[in-house]
């Protein structure tokens, strides 16, 4: 487990917020908005069902379609980054999902810096679900369903989620898993739309050098809710090496874990130490900022700025 106190690299901006973003009383949604505004972000909060987004444009973009014009990027198919900014009950937050929210908005900075003007970043609300909720309680489900109706059904949308611990991508093959195990017809074009994502995400990561990924099942996360509200989205996740290879192991000697982890019957299994400890920590007061990896930071935005460009 990483015992590390240093917190100097939250005195560099976009992070300087992080600590009281993850204190325990925090008024998330205060802070992010707030921060946002003295970043000098181009942003609007969309209300949907009782949750509330943040959406973030490229400077310029009109995003008030109610003074003339229509909403950004309509009927077209911009990049769409997303990190959830809420977090589990009793929980810091801190990896699950603080990191990645903060991480999207150096990418904004950088995208802004760099004149790249093809992308849309998404702050999601309502995640994290409620004992008896199911999916279409998510935010993203209705997120989705918003989404098609702006035009932007088919936007090409790549959720990051738990990026805060590890030095190795996981691209999750989670929705793909699902689309097999669902019998309906006309899941075709899902197929087809997460294999171009998955593609589009390994040739960024070869671009970048990157060559510490991983293809595999993760926890649930905001694709359930999007591909349950039409659009199928790419999470990326990060781990540390050592529990990537253990985690590969487990796969291979048990081919049953994909269904248990997907599924969430994994929190009151035998197997559940076999889960990497990074994720056994979400949704927990274990998820604290001592099990950050920020000298990993950097790449993860340059990642995310990537798969921006085209």
């Amino acid at each position: 487990m990483r015992q590390k106190a240093d917190r100097n690299w939250a005195k560099e901006s976009p992070y300087e917020v992080f600590f009281d973003f993850i204190a325990p009383d925090a008024d998330r949604f205060t802070i992010l908005s707030l921060h946002i505004e003295k970043l000098g972000l181009n942003s609007v909060v969309i209300p949907i069902e009782g949750n509330r987004h943040f959406f973030i444009f490229p400077k310029g973009k009109n995003i008030k379609p109610s003074t003339g014009g229509s909403f950004p990027f309509r009927r077209q198919s911009p990049v769409i980054l997303t990190a959830h900014y809420d977090r589990a009950p009793g929980s810091p937050g801190a990896n699950d999902n603080s990191a990645a929210v903060f991480q999207l908005l150096k990418t904004a900075l950088r995208l802004g810096e760099q004149n790249i003007d093809y992308w849309i970043i998404i702050f999601t609300d309502k995640e994290e679900l409620q004992s008896g909720e199911g999916i279409q309680e998510q935010g993203a489900f209705s997120l989705a369903k918003k989404l098609r109706g702006l035009g932007l059904g088919n936007a090409r949308i790549f959720n990051f989620d738990a990026c805060g611990t590890g030095d190795t991508f996981v691209f999750s093959s989670t929705v793909d898993y699902l689309l097999k195990k669902n019998k309906r017809s006309g899941l075709h074009r899902a197929s087809q739309v997460i294999t171009g994502l998955r593609e589009k995400a390994l040739n960024t990561a070869r671009f970048l050098r990157f060559n510490k990924i991983l293809l595999a099942p993760t926890p649930f996360s905001d694709d359930a809710g999007f591909l349950q509200g039409g659009i199928p989205v790419q999470t990326i996740t990060m781990l540390p090496t050592d529990e990537v290879s253990l985690f590969e192991l487990l796969l291979g000697d048990r081919p049953d874990f994909a269904d248990l982890l997907i599924s969430g019957s994994t929190k009151n299994s035998a197997v559940r130490d076999f889960i990497p400890e990074t994720w056994r920590c979400l949704n927990s007061p274990d998820d604290t900022y001592l099990r950050l990896t920020p000298e990993n930071y950097e790449r993860i935005v340059r990642f995310a700025t990537e798969l921006c460009r085209n």
